[in-house]
């Protein structure tokens, strides 16, 4: 059987790049078409670097191929991203880190601090260089979870400058808002003064070579976001969530914000916290108190990869409370829980940074009152 170039030009003008009017082959976006007797080779180029809109491309042109065309066709798709340039963006990075991500969720009190907590030990007992931006300036959590606070960082010379040190703790290291205040000294500050604050402890602290920055935002989607995707290039968002309704209505909001065209940071995938409850007589027996897999089916009905599930344990509340991050228990059920989502964390990066360009800062300009944001 050998392949028809123009039947397979006119089987992809059924199919549109998700966030383009046209078809993929009017829009420029197949770039190239050559058959092999029953093998065809399409070279795609995209213009949004966004992980979801690349699979779903992928997926629609071999499912077309296969419905329309042959359904004995052998398909390989060559995807390459150019997106456009932008010359008023200045590129802000901190030398010596290779992957910053936010950590984030659509509402309060989905567990998104201990999710950022446990990944960041399990990493470091991977091997990977860690540390944690703690941007929740408003209820920063990072000193009491990994027992660090009374500590404050010291002042250090980095070539004729003044460095803030983090503080490091199960070979993490940590800057907080935490580590300037008093436990119960309330931060009471607007806008530009929490952004000028996450400013100097991104780029005044001495991070030194880190594999990841665990950046572990707010809950909601507001103006600490802008200001930390204004001073960095994420390499890619993990969104926490309960499965109840309420939560998942809010996580959605939380991904949309990110994958929006004005932002465009990878959502690496939805972490579902809360999933279900074991009792400790019962093992064998599960309680889905929230509801069962919301986040699971969110993350298929948004397209974006499910990292995982953790369970309602009682030793993660006790281990955050004592400030040592439960993922550090050895041996333990939620050790190998914490293990496997972390990797699936790792996986996705590796899978983002090898299928997407570098993501940029965002510029963000007022007019009239109102804030509009750019890349």
């Amino acid at each position: 059987m050998k392949l028809d170039r123009k039947e397979i030009l006119k089987a992809l003008e059924t199919i549109t790049v998700a966030g383009e009017g046209k078809n993929m082959v009017e829009s420029g976006a197949i770039a190239n078409v050559l058959t092999f007797g029953d093998e065809v080779v399409i070279d795609l180029v995209l213009h949004v670097p966004a992980l979801h809109i690349r699979k779903r491309a992928e997926d629609d042109i071999k499912k077309t191929i296969l419905e329309l065309v042959s359904p004995d066709a052998k398909i390989k798709i060559n995807v390459k991203v150019e997106a456009p340039e932008k010359s008023e963006v200045t590129e802000k990075s901190i030398p010596g880190i290779k992957n910053i991500i936010a950590v984030a969720s659509g509402k309060g009190g989905v567990g998104k601090s201990t999710i950022t907590a446990n990944l960041a030990v399990s990493l470091a007992k991977m091997g990977f260089s860690v540390g944690i931006l703690d941007a929740d300036i408003y209820g920063p959590s990072m000193p009491m979870m990994f027992d660090v606070e009374s500590a404050k960082p010291l002042s250090v010379e980095i070539e004729g400058k003044s460095k803030m040190k983090p503080i490091e703790s199960y070979d993490v290291k940590i800057l907080s808002i935490g580590f300037f205040t008093s436990p119960s000294q309330a931060v009471i500050w607007r806008g530009p003064m929490a952004g000028k604050a996450l400013n100097q402890m991104i780029f005044d602290a001495d991070w030194g070579e880190l594999d990841f920055l665990l950046v572990d935002l707010p809950p909601g989607t507001g103006d600490i976001h802008l200001s930390i995707m204004q001073s960095l290039p994420i390499t890619g968002a993990v969104i926490v969530s309960t499965p109840q309704a309420v939560a998942l209505s809010d996580t959605r909001k939380g991904v949309s914000m990110f994958m929006s065209e004005a932002i465009n940071i990878p959502v690496l995938g939805i972490i579902e916290n809360m999933a279900y409850f074991t009792p400790e007589e019962l093992p064998d027996n599960k309680y889905y108190i929230f509801g069962k897999e919301g986040a699971k089916n969110l993350a298929e009905d948004l397209q974006v990869p499910f990292l995982g599930e953790v369970p309602i344990v009682q030793s993660i509340r006790e281990a955050g409370d004592f400030g040592r991050p439960a993922a550090l228990q050895t041996g333990s059920v939620i050790e190998t829980v914490f293990e496997n989502i972390t990797r699936n964390v790792v996986q996705e990066v590796v899978y983002r940074n090898k299928n997407l360009p570098a993501t940029e800062a965002i510029k963000i300009t007022t007019m009239a009152g109102c804030s509009s944001v750019k890349k």
